[in-house]
């Protein structure tokens, strides 16, 4: 069972660019409360920045949950990206590197896995996506 951090989750809504802006700069904070390297925190931060984006762009906007979280004596931080927009059609397409909409430069899904340490991705054509990212303090 994953514990919640000490402030509980905060939830930020991403419908501008300024979302997008503020998602990173919480992130950032907590990364640095989490007491992540600088190396880490980049990571986060742009994993982070990329799924907001995503959200804003092709989601229509719509919330990230961001919380310190402990689980078996580890602390981390989770993210929690979700949208009511159009869905992912043909996930393994999205998931492949270097794959764009025609808009980005590919790296949104496939680079953000490679940039935390957990990913999930649930989507359902014409209901909407939730990605839920962790990274954990090493």
């Amino acid at each position: 069972m994953t514990a919640p951090g000490p402030a509980g989750p905060r939830v930020l809504a991403i419908t501008t660019n300024d979302g997008v802006v503020q998602a990173r700069q919480l992130v950032r904070a907590l990364a640095q409360e989490c007491r992540l390297s600088l190396v880490e925190q980049t990571k986060l931060v742009t994993a982070a920045s990329e799924l907001a984006r995503n959200t804003l762009i092709y989601g229509g906007g719509g919330t990230m949950t961001a919380d310190l979280v402990q689980e078996r004596g580890r602390r981390g931080i989770r993210l929690v990206f979700a949208d009511q927009g159009p869905g992912i059609p043909d996930l393994d397409l999205a998931l492949t590197d270097g794959w764009t909409s025609g808009t980005g430069m590919g790296l949104g899904l496939s680079g953000s896995k490679r940039l935390v340490d957990d990913f999930l991705l649930d989507t359902v054509p014409g209901e909407g996506t939730t990605v839920t990212v962790t990274k954990w303090a090493r």
